[in-house]
């Protein structure tokens, strides 16, 4: 009997257990690097901003090394992104002092940003279900990642610091075995030659418009970020400020955790119709986002901390799967690595400048016209995105 011939390059089941491997791992280390490199290592908070930033620049640079090399060596690409990310955290556990941890957290920011890029970029090879249904599911698998690291954390940190980076190294080792056995075939997979148009002068036309429009969702995603990340860093200071408690400010990543867990699959479930109306999906889900931060302009009361973070996560679960969906839609064939590693890239950019900015809008104003300006630059990009869209579909 001749057996089936394989129409992905890998299982659908190694690339979701990659990504759920991996998350659990980096959710080992992130959390804590704020109050590790404080609270451990005594140094300053304005030192331990500016080695998140440079963490989150060397992820670009990962994300952006990642998109590039897979589109030329895709097994090659993940081998060797794993690869880094297995050695830093190996060495995090032997070497975890001052400045050694923050150099090792480059080093490490570089492989996860390539192991990152390199899974969404499997995503597109991918040709036995849709590629929305698949960035959905990645998105379930790496937040759910995220939530079984991060509670760990709280159980192991009691015994020692180095038990943490133990644990995200054999994460790391795992899935460096996962790869190195079951993505083997990343190489062998054929992309879908690009057809030809019917003259240069309107090949050249169309990828002017595919560049112009998902340089708009791209400032779309760099905006969303930018805000986001305030609920990482200036909010908890705002609400301690307003008399809640931090046990409060975490039940809120609580709610988060629940609703991308009990919510994304059922999004999933119904891809077919939301693939059919993928820019909807998108104007609704940004839209959502810059509502959460316009309900926390005058917000004094808990509940409606509750209700923007209610807002901004189904924001979240619709929107940012659905860009991955989109851009890819929208690469050219032979550099759809590049640009997911460009999508990863920027959310790494808007991870590095939130912070930042919020930063320094709360010190020359207040926490107010922070929040103003997160509700402004989404929605603006949000109106950007739905103005450019409309011109390059009436164009067609």
């Amino acid at each position: 009997m001749s057996r089936k011939k394989r129409i992905d390059p890998i299982r659908l089941i190694w690339l979701f257990a990659g990504s759920l491997i991996i998350n659990t791992g980096i959710s080992f280390i992130w959390p804590l690097t704020t109050i590790y490199i404080h609270n451990y290592l005594h140094e300053s908070l304005t030192v331990a901003g500016m080695v998140l930033f440079i963490n989150s620049a060397f992820t670009m640079l990962g994300n952006g090394i990642g998109g590039w090399l897979f589109d030329r060596h895709p097994y090659q690409t993940i081998l060797l992104g794993v690869s880094t990310a297995t050695i830093s955290t190996l060495a995090l556990v032997l070497f975890h002092g001052w400045p050694a941890y923050p150099i090792l957290l480059v080093t490490l920011g570089i492989g996860n940003g390539m192991v990152v890029t390199a899974l969404n970029s499997t995503a597109t090879l991918i040709k036995s279900r849709s590629t929305s249904y698949i960035f959905n599911a990645l998105y379930f698998t790496q937040n759910l990642g995220l939530v079984f690291g991060s509670l760990m954390v709280g159980y192991i940190l009691p015994f020692g610091i180095t038990y943490i980076f133990l644990l995200a190294f054999i994460m790391f080792f795992l899935f460096n075995i996962v790869v190195a056995v079951e993505y083997r075939g990343l190489n062998q997979a054929k992309i879908q030659p690009v057809q030809a148009a019917t003259s240069l002068k309107e090949n050249i036309s169309l990828s002017r418009k595919s560049y112009l429009v998902i340089l708009a969702i791209l400032i779309c995603v760099f905006a969303s970020w930018i805000a986001y990340e305030q609920w990482n860093s200036n909010i908890s200071s705002y609400m301690l400020s307003l008399h809640m408690s931090v046990k409060e400010y975490s039940l809120l990543w609580t709610l988060n955790a629940i609703l991308i867990v009990f919510v994304q699959p059922l999004l999933t479930y119904f891809d077919s119709w939301l693939s059919t109306h993928l820019h909807g999906r998108l104007y609704l889900g940004f839209s959502l986002f810059g509502i959460a931060f316009l309900l926390l302009i005058g917000a004094q009361h808990y509940l409606i901390f509750a209700l923007s973070m209610a807002l901004l996560t189904i924001g979240e679960i619709f929107a940012f799967p659905a860009v991955s969906t989109f851009v890819n839609d929208r690469a050219p064939a032979n550099e759809k690595g590049k640009f997911q590693g460009i999508v990863q890239a920027v959310t790494s950019a808007g991870r590095a400048f939130g912070p930042l900015i919020g930063a320094l809008i709360i010190d020359y104003s207040s926490f107010q016209l922070l929040f103003v300006f997160c509700t402004a630059i989404i929605l603006l990009s949000v109106l950007w995105f739905g103005f450019i869209n409309k011109i390059t579909e009436k164009d067609d």
